[in-house]
């Protein structure tokens, strides 16, 4: 039977990324992490450190010596099993929050690409990819930033993000584990960026009553949930010629220090 996967914002399925704009804006910088990861990983064993439906380990698995990717998703992993497959590539389910199935210093490079905001023990979840890191060896971090998503001490507007961060703050966490190298943004033209900003934009202000810093998470997320359920039955969902009209893909999306209308934040660390 084939394994079907819902493709949502937090789990970006290829498949399915032309079925709005939107979705094919988030597919494209999803798409972009993986192309700047590339170089990096050439020649090198490789821990996708979330992987979702796998296709981005897929894709490093064409350059990189071998790729693991794992995630606290069984369904996730039984698509890309099916879905993808090398030699040089392996998926693992994991345990939220348990010690990684590796032993010490397993690879030479470790992704984590839109995860570290889903994570309840930041400290925890950097140290064991820390564990994993061979010394020398490189942790990619990508994260939302919340610079043009949130309002000053606002609590995500997402429903799966425990919190969202700026980029001393990144920084700051993962410099308590590893050697920082290098910090960018993600951006891109504001004809491109503009379909996530002015999403961001509208979400800041209709959630802000349940994203109030002192409001507890449960009643945050139970807003959302409702919010999302009725925010879903009105989108129109666009054709493929619409979107194409729009002309971009992950090659226009800017790796930069101080990218424009900044979208993600990467930092990459040595051990």
């Amino acid at each position: 039977m084939k394994i079907e996967l819902e493709p949502t914002g937090e789990r970006v399925i290829e498949d399915a990324y032309m079925h709005t704009l939107g979705a094919y804006t988030i597919y494209s910088m999803h798409a972009a992490s993986y192309r700047f990861a590339e170089e990096i990983c050439g020649d090198k064993k490789v821990l996708d450190l979330g992987c979702g439906s796998g296709y981005g380990a897929m894709r490093l698995s064409q350059k990189a010596a071998e790729v693991y990717g794992v995630d606290i998703s069984g369904e996730a992993i039984a698509y890309a099993d099916e879905n993808y497959q090398r030699d040089n590539l392996h998926f693992q389910k994991i345990e939220p929050d348990a010690r990684l199935p590796f032993p010490d210093s397993s690879f030479d490079v470790v992704l984590s690409f839109q995860v570290i905001e889903h994570v309840s023990d930041e400290d925890g979840y950097l140290q064991e990819a820390r564990r994993v890191l061979a010394p020398g060896g490189t942790l990619i971090v990508i994260t939302p930033d919340r610079r043009n998503r949130l309002f000053p001490g606002q609590k995500p507007w997402n429903r799966w993000h425990l919190r969202e961060y700026d980029m001393d703050t990144l920084a700051n966490l993962i410099g308590r584990h590893l050697s920082i190298t290098k910090r960018f943004r993600m951006g891109a033209s504001w004809k491109i960026a503009s379909v996530e900003i002015n999403r961001y934009r509208r979400t800041k202000w209709l959630c802000l009553p349940a994203t109030l810093p002192f409001l507890p998470d449960s009643i945050r997320i139970a807003a959302l949930n409702l919010a999302h359920r009725v925010l879903a039955a009105r989108n129109r969902p666009r054709n493929a010629s619409e979107i194409n009209e729009f002309c971009f893909d992950e090659r226009d999306f800017i790796i930069d220090e101080e990218a424009e209308n900044s979208l993600n934040l990467i930092i990459t660390a040595q051990k």
